[in-house]
């Protein structure tokens, strides 16, 4: 019998907790803020394949992957609407 063990990829979320990692997470978090659908699928998958090999995930690393490439693709009020989320999360 051969057991095959495949590691999934995980998140380091701010408060030191561990998570699966959920490319539908990205998705649901991108489209909120005003991307389209597709974009937001796109750039899930390109953050699970760059990093597959990775464990481990810092939550930081990914927000930044993911506003970085909504800026690249011309979606700098998506990223504004998201920061100003973010802002608004923390000051409460």
């Amino acid at each position: 019998m051969i057991i095959i063990v495949v590691k999934k990829m995980q998140v380091k979320k701010r408060d030191g907790s561990l998570e699966a990692f959920m490319p539908e997470k990205i998705v649901v978090s991108a489209v909120k803020a005003g991307a389209p659908y597709e974009v937001a699928r796109e750039i899930a998958s390109s953050l699970e394949s760059r990093h597959k090999k990775e464990e481990v995930l810092e939550s930081p690393t990914i927000r930044k992957y993911v506003l970085t490439e909504l800026k690249s693709r011309g979606h700098e009020s998506v990223v504004e609407s998201w920061e100003a989320y973010d802002q608004r999360k923390k000051s409460s």
